[in-house]
């Protein structure tokens, strides 16, 4: 069951973490690579702090960005500013994250996302704690996977497999790991089973590791399509 108020406590948690973690960078770090291709650290941080205002946007029902060109260059735009600019956009952005699903609201209203793609209103905070948890991961500055919380890792691991459930290119796929068991995948094709740790999982799932670290039986390791 989906506890929206929950979530918005964990998003806040989350983001004092990545808070307090980033306030021991540098001008110089932050412009260093983060672990995501073509990205610096301030690209990430930059992201965060647009994608927060972007389910602002959503909660109130106007379109997530402006255009995807748009929130490109808003991101490119920010990502070299001084580490203060970017703690203080993260500081503010989070708090008005936080204000709106403070708000008295329809939790079961639907809303609609990038590219026509829609959700429960509930479900909105959870988005955003994925995105300040795996984001903390790809800043590279100490925090991984294994990190994360199970409860956390198991969601998202559900939330991944339910994503690439009936996809015709990825082939019936049992997923298990210490937390849990899932199936994703399309109706055709030899059915594959993929055991790991949960951060092992969830890293594949969501693009952060290769897979190298799973074990298989019944074929390869799937091919998933980016997120």
């Amino acid at each position: 069951m989906i506890d929206h108020a929950h979530d918005l406590a964990s998003v806040r948690e989350a983001t004092e973490r990545l808070l307090t973690a980033v306030a021991h960078l540098d001008n110089a770090a932050a412009a260093e690579p983060s672990r995501l291709p073509g990205w610096s650290r301030g690209h990430v941080m930059a992201h965060l702090s647009r994608n927060a205002d972007a389910l602002v946007n959503v909660l109130r029902g106007l379109p997530m960005y402006v255009s995807s060109d748009a929130r490109d260059a808003d991101i490119a735009r920010d990502a070299a500013r001084p580490l203060r600019a970017h703690l203080d956009d993260l500081r503010e952005s989070a708090a008005r994250f936080d204000a709106e699903g403070a708000a008295p609201a329809d939790w079961d209203r639907t809303v609609e996302l990038r590219n026509g793609v829609t959700d429960r209103a509930a479900r909105v905070p959870f988005r955003r704690l994925v995105e300040v948890e795996l984001h903390h991961v790809d800043l590279g500055v100490g925090y991984e996977l294994e990190d994360l919380s199970e409860e956390f890792t198991a969601r998202e691991t559900d939330f991944l497999a339910q994503r690439f459930s009936g996809l015709a290119d990825v082939p019936p796929t049992r997923i298990v790991t210490g937390s849990g068991e899932w199936t994703t995948g399309g109706a055709t094709g030899t059915a594959v089973t993929v055991t790991g740790t949960p951060a092992d999982v969830v890293g594949w799932l969501a693009g952060r590791r290769d897979g190298s670290a799973l074990r298989t039986t019944g074929g390869p390791l799937p091919a998933l399509p980016p997120l």
